[in-house]
């Protein structure tokens, strides 16, 4: 594992629970991606040491979940999980278990959700302990319940889509018997809160993976699960996961999921990012690259105002994204994608949203008074600035003149 201020400070923490008699080991995930040679996101250490002298034998501590054994320690600009041994049991909600016991590092192993994530790593011997056929999985590239799979799912139920996760992110495949108990237990799903099947579901899309993790939830049957009210044909299905498959690598989660509901009408779109507990700027994004995508698949119809306050819209380039991704997956041509680039290229910057000639104090001066046409006027105004139709004050005044004159 790279020395990193991380990979400092857990071995700084590891060292002081030893000089005072304790077990410190990394463990979980991190323990993985180093196996793996992947700079890990955390590091968690787990001990024998009771929450109470964890909090003892450290300055700066956080208890976040001392009921479980939990607690963050901080050295230096870091702060990490330290987590005593455990066992659990009588998940009460499928997600919190009712009652704890502090255990060993074989019995907290035997506890966690995956076999490549049951792992520990002993610092300070440099050695991977490993009691439930961890690395062999890893080898093997196999994702395996540890222990019984369909209590491991009943605990949580939020562990079969994190199988799928990372499933599609390593390339690995479900192991058997852990893939049967995943599609017995899927409905379980509709049980966890839509914030965190929200997450997992963010993470599979904005993997460079996500066609993969895609299909996955579909062989597992999860993806008929995820919100309320959202269902594929298989031929929607198919398509989506053409359209994951040629989105950016980078690309962004209302991106993805766009792609993903491109069946879906944009309101209804933006009705399942509601139950999924989207940001209420991810649910408008998904909305507006729906409402947008017919409109720039023609785009050699839209005049030139529509082309720059389209360009000027950040959401710009996800909306070619997902046009070129569109016109991909139907294995069409690609020329409404390369237009519409060609187009807003061909703007100077400084013209996509300049400011208008027209403001609300002239039309005040003209005597508009307040009303439906006021905005309306406004807008027409600069739409005509926009199209290059008028360029200066004394022609947009012109206009709104002749506006006026229209509506009397």
């Amino acid at each position: 594992m790279q020395q990193t201020p991380q990979r400092r400070a857990a071995e700084q923490i590891a060292s002081v629970l030893r000089k005072a008699g304790h077990v410190a080991l990394f463990a979980g995930g991190c323990v993985r991606d180093m196996l793996m040679g992947r700079s890990p996101k955390d590091i968690d250490i787990a001990t024998d040491a009771p929450p109470a002298r964890v909090v003892r034998l450290f300055r700066r501590t956080r208890k976040v979940g001392a009921k479980f054994g939990v607690v963050m320690v901080r050295v230096a600009d870091c702060e990490l999980e330290v987590a005593t041994f455990r066992t659990e049991s009588d998940y009460a909600d499928h997600r919190r278990p009712r009652k704890v016991v502090f255990s060993t590092a074989e019995a907290d192993a035997q506890r966690r959700d995956f076999t490549i994530n049951g792992m520990f790593y002993d610092p300070v011997a440099d050695n991977v302990i490993d009691y439930v056929g961890g690395r062999a999985d890893l080898d093997a590239g196999l994702i395996r319940a540890i222990g019984e799979a369909d209590r491991r799912f009943d605990e949580d139920h939020l562990r079969m889509l994190r199988a799928v996760r990372f499933a599609a992110r390593f390339e690995f495949k479900i192991e058997e018997r852990t893939h049967e108990a995943i599609r017995r237990n899927a409905p379980g799903i509709r049980t966890i809160s839509a914030e965190r099947v929200r997450m997992e579901i963010e993470q599979i899309l904005t993997d460079v993976n996500r066609r993969r993790g895609w299909e996955l939830l579909r062989r597992a049957g999860l993806s008929a699960h995820l919100a309320e009210g959202l269902t594929w044909t298989d031929a929607q299905a198919d398509a989506g996961a053409r359209r994951l498959d040629a989105l950016p690598e980078t690309a962004s989660f209302p991106l993805a999921l766009a792609a993903l509901l491109r069946a879906e009408a944009p309101p209804d779109a933006r009705r399942v990012c509601t139950r999924l507990r989207c940001s209420s700027a991810h649910a408008a994004a998904v909305e507006w690259l729906l409402a947008q995508l017919p409109r720039v698949t023609a785009s050699a119809d839209l005049e030139l105002a529509d082309i720059k306050l389209l360009a000027a819209d950040p959401r710009f380039a996800d909306l070619t994204a997902l046009l070129r991704a569109d016109l991909d997956s139907q294995g069409l041509s690609p020329e409404p994608h390369a237009h519409l680039l060609d187009r807003a290229r061909r703007i100077v910057p400084s013209q996509l949203s300049p400011p208008p000639l027209l403001t609300g104090e002239d039309l005040v001066a003209l005597n508009v008074p307040a009303g439906p046409q006021y905005g309306k006027i406004l807008a027409q105004v600069y739409r005509a600035q926009l199209n290059d139709r008028i360029s200066d004050r004394e022609a947009a005044l012109a206009m709104a003149r002749n506006l006026l004159e229209e509506k009397e």
